[in-house]
């Protein structure tokens, strides 16, 4: 993106917030009249970020890291405590339900009024309405007040509203997750094409799937800073231990990339360790990166016990280019849990499954955890560890990361016979 214009320039940029100590004080505060000593609260802090046309970025973090806060700094909702902030394209946003709108105003007033606020003149609002009313899908609510809105048809017609037009910048703060699942993918369908038309896209979103699809470069935010900004695999994948570290004691997180392109993201408390683990074909002596559609394959794995434990899940997932999670596996969902393990035993794991994945470069991880996520008691967990390639040299041709049984039946009616005309 080096050679694109710079759309949008952060430097330097933080937020702080005045805390008092009642709302007394607030109004002395605001009379002018002295309140003594107050304390601040830093929200976002010293962020500098430079994005150029074209972009497809996410923020991530979890709850409260400062994601919202920072995007209404950007759409200038709101002013900064320190730092510059330089837009040099028109900004389209969905930041909150009913950001804007009239409560007491049908959904056809409020796009007038608010269409009228984003620059549209009365004409270029007349024009739109049905297109607008068209991708919203409300039906008669489009005309009844706001008010008798659910969550879920408020974000319908903001997002109907803010993307009638191509945006040159989009920016999307989670309001989409309380639509239904149907609505969502019309509307990240919609994004799709504004990113594929070179419109550039700001997304907040909890789900990692949906940036993994739709951006080329994701930011983790933490504390109101910026820990960590590269490409979707690197950052949610730390991201992801940061999670797990979070839950558990410290763990180590290793990152490197493979000459592949392939991610290797590593992290864990060391109680437990994955010695060993390699791809077979049952029989055979040598690890395999080649597979073909439908073979049988094994998960050898050596994992030695390095603390006393009282329980140990080994799970397995396979992940497709992409990052998508294709198929995956644990020993707590299968129901052979190990348990009163003590140091230095070793075990030895063997699974087993018919390889019928398309086509296509597959990475096998694994994790070595409590209970059915590495979120408890995290051993040693591995992204990419094994990657391996999927070729179909028996089956015939398909499409797509899975293989179907499937069979087509045809059948071809004679055309109705033609009624002879009878003379009047």
């Amino acid at each position: 993106m080096s050679g694109k214009p710079v759309v949008l320039a952060l430097q330097g940029v933080s937020k702080s917030f005045t805390q008092y100590r009642s709302n007394f004080h607030r109004l002395a505060h605001w009379l002018g009249l002295p309140v003594g000593p107050r304390s601040s609260a830093d929200v976002i802090r010293d962020v500098s970020i430079t994005i150029h046309q074209g972009e497809s970025l996410a923020l991530i973090g979890q709850n409260g890291a400062g994601k919202s806060t920072l995007l209404k700094l950007i759409t200038g909702t709101m002013a900064p405590t320190k730092g510059s902030i330089e837009v040099t394209q028109s900004i389209s946003a969905i930041l909150e339900l009913g950001l804007g709108f009239n409560m007491e105003f049908t959904g056809r007033e409020n796009v007038r009024h608010s269409g009228g606020m984003m620059g549209l003149s009365p004409s270029q609002i007349d024009a739109l309405i049905p297109e607008i009313e068209d991708f919203a899908e409300i039906g008669e609510y489009f005309d009844m007040p706001l008010r008798t809105y659910s969550s879920g048809m408020q974000a319908r017609l903001s997002f109907a509203l803010a993307t009638a037009i191509r945006p040159e910048i989009l920016i999307v703060d989670e309001v989409l997750s309380v639509g239904d699942a149907y609505f969502q993918h019309k509307s990240f369908a919609k994004i799709r094409e504004f990113r594929n038309s070179g419109s550039t896209i700001i997304l907040v979103t909890h789900s990692l799937g949906d940036v993994r699809e739709l951006c080329d470069r994701v930011i983790l935010i933490e504390k109101g800073a910026v820990v960590r900004d590269g490409p979707p695999d690197e950052v949610i994948d730390y991201y992801n231990a940061v999670v797990a570290e979070k839950e558990n004691a410290k763990l180590s997180i290793e990152q490197r990339r493979r000459k592949d392109g392939w991610l290797h993201t590593e992290f864990g408390d060391g109680r437990a360790r994955m010695r060993n683990i390699d791809l077979f074909r049952p029989g055979e002596s040598s690890p395999v990166q080649l597979v073909s559609v439908g073979d049988t394959l094994e998960v050898m794995s050596v994992i030695e016990i390095l603390s006393p434990m009282k329980e140990l899940v080994i799970g397995h997932r396979i992940v497709d280019r992409t990052g998508h999670v294709v198929w995956g596996t644990n020993t707590h969902h299968s129901r052979q849990v190990l348990h009163d393990l003590e140091t230095g035993q070793v075990v030895n794991s063997v699974l087993r499954f018919e390889c019928d994945l398309g086509p296509g470069s597959y990475a096998l991880c694994f994790g070595l955890h409590t209970q059915d996520t590495h979120l408890n008691d995290c051993y040693h967990k591995a992204e990419n560890q094994i990657v391996f390639e999927v070729i179909n040299t028996n089956r015939r041709f398909f499409i797509g990361t899975s293989h179907l049984e499937a069979e087509f039946t045809l059948t071809v009616d004679e055309p109705a016979p033609v009624a002879a005309y009878q003379a009047g």
